[in-house]
């Protein structure tokens, strides 16, 4: 804890250099990048930091979280990192018309802890909003060909869905990858991460087509 508006979530603290790794080796390093559902703001201003040529906006729909977003901007001094914002990725309007199109669309640990539908909204933004190059980046765990990559995996699972049974772990082929063709987009690719959790990039399907 801190005399300041800063909240620390020791996940973070243990996985924010790897996911920055990957952010690094797989998704533009300038232009725009919105990150969504960015809870306390720690990765935000993490990968922020070492991309000075991306113009992030972070923030989150939940207005409590608004205090840590803003508090670690300013803790950071980044000029590039800006939010908070309240996007609702399930609105049909993000209202993002001085900031598209954007280069990079970023997630971390959301597919998994909320519906669905949430998950359906955020690949419909990208669809309308990512530049023809830009990319999505997607962190958390997955299941695969529709089983789970590790029994730890399988107990969170159904502890998430005892605390919401609209919750849970997609499987990446049978459930992810389907709706991302719904909407134009592939998954390009997968990082497996530590932990049992995979970073997962997207691109519009003509990308893979020119690959």
């Amino acid at each position: 804890m801190t005399n300041d508006a800063r909240r620390f979530s020791p996940s973070t603290a243990r996985n924010r250099d790897v996911i920055r790794d990957a952010f690094l080796a797989h998704m533009p390093d300038k232009g725009r990048a919105l990150e969504v559902a960015a809870g306390s703001g720690e990765h935000g201003v993490h990968i922020g930091a070492a991309l000075p040529d991306l113009k992030w906006w972070t923030g989150d729909p939940d207005q409590s979280v608004h205090g840590s977003i803003a508090a670690w901007i300013a803790h950071e001094g980044l000029t590039n990192v800006m939010g908070p914002h309240e996007i609702d990725v399930t609105s049909d309007d993000w209202g993002l018309d001085t900031f598209a199109p954007i280069d990079a669309l970023i997630a971390i640990n959301m597919v998994h802890i909320s519906p669905i539908e949430a998950t359906r909204g955020l690949l419909a933004g990208a669809a309308r909003y990512l530049s023809p190059e830009g990319r999505v980046f997607l962190y958390g765990p997955y299941r695969r060909n529709g089983h789970h990559t590790a029994p730890s995996n399988a107990s969170f699972d159904e502890d998430l869905k005892r605390r919401n049974p609209l919750w849970g772990i997609r499987d990446l082929e049978h459930e992810i990858a389907p709706l991302c063709a719904d909407f134009g987009l592939t998954i390009m690719e997968i990082i497996t991460m530590p932990a049992n959790n995979f970073s997962i990039i997207l691109g519009h399907q003509r990308q893979s087509l020119e690959k």
